[in-house]
């Protein structure tokens, strides 16, 4: 089997990788063959199994045709600008997260014209596709109507997916992800960054800063399960999904409020001292047009596993990525 992971330098690309290669399989069949592709070039892996790098910005012209001349099996389409950055700059975020979609959707397209070929292709969206006014849960027939340029652009992406897979031209599966907390490095423009700068920061020794109020509730996963929603849909029977492509995943519903408490159970006071409310109008308005909480059910019953609390989100972050300390 032949993979290509689009977007894989960023931090789900690289998990990705790493999950990968230390299966080296997909749902029964061996990885032959890597190809990871970014804007900027990801790094080699240490590994046997043959892989290759690129630097290329999808929505290049020709940059899909490229990575798609190589027939890969099973395309994981990870990149896109984020949600603060897309509705900051509408231009770059139609460019990159349409106009890369498009393009490599017409790339398998035209590579199909000489030789049938038909890739599994996982895209990921967002709980960004969804805009209020919401249900007190929502379920998997809940409209999608985005209030942010962002989430309009994943929204057009799933139905997308969606006329492709009817007419054979992919078979794909979209993965409407949580907010991905705690998410490590530096952080990034996504509205939703504070969700994991107030327990990544602290958990550092560093200042925080909360710009929405400690009564927002919010749909999260973790890293690894947002690595395992992508791999088990690369795995799955895509026959229970019909014409609906795209699924909400399962996740865990909690305020901020409740985030601190889980960070001062695990890492104690001094940590949640280092959280300093500084209200931003703009990050609370974006925040306040996103849904909160889903039932899942369809996902749920095809397999998909949420976290089991945010306690255990915590001390996954620090164990992987601390090295089992604090501060």
């Amino acid at each position: 089997m032949h993979i290509l992971i689009i977007g894989a330098a960023g931090m789900i690309g690289r998990k990705l990788t790493a999950a990968l290669l230390a299966d080296a399989g997909v749902g029964g069949h061996g990885i032959t063959r890597m190809t990871l592709a970014d804007v900027a070039e990801p790094a080699l892996p240490a590994t046997t199994i043959p892989v290759s790098t690129r630097a290329a910005d999808l929505a290049a012209p020709g940059a899909a045709a490229k990575l798609v001349a190589g027939r890969p099996d099973l395309i994981f389409h990870l990149a896109a600008i984020v949600s603060g950055e897309a509705e900051a700059d509408f231009d770059k975020g139609y460019r990159i997260n349409l106009g890369g979609t498009q393009a490599l959707l017409e790339a398998i397209r035209a590579e199909a014209a000489q030789e049938p070929y038909c890739p599994r292709l996982i895209f990921t969206s967002s709980i960004a596709v969804f805009g209020a006014p919401f249900p007190a849960v929502i379920g998997d027939d809940f409209l999608t109507a985005p209030l942010t340029s962002y989430g309009t652009q994943k929204a057009i992406g799933e139905l997308l997916l969606n006329d492709y897979s009817r007419r054979g031209f992919v078979d794909g599966v979209g993965i409407r992800l949580p907010t991905v907390v705690i998410r490590p490095g530096a952080p990034n423009r996504a509205a939703s960054g504070f969700f994991s700068g107030i327990l990544r920061e602290p958990l550092a020794g560093m200042e925080a800063v909360l710009p929405v109020s400690r009564d927002t509730r919010h749909w999260f996963c973790s890293p690894a399960a947002a690595v395992g929603f992508l791999t088990h849909a690369a795995a799955m029977d895509t026959a229970a999904l019909g014409a609906r492509r795209s699924l909400s995943v399962p996740g865990l519903s909690a305020t901020v409020a409740e985030e601190i408490a889980a960070l001062e159970r695990v890492a104690g006071t001094k940590a949640v001292q280092l959280i300093r409310e500084e209200p931003d109008e703009v990050i609370a308005r974006i925040i306040a047009g996103w849904p909160q909480t889903f039932s899942a059910t369809r996902a749920l019953a095809l397999g998909f596993r949420a976290d089991a609390s945010f306690d255990a989100i915590i001390r996954q972050h620090i164990e992987v990525e601390l090295g089992g300390r604090i501060g």
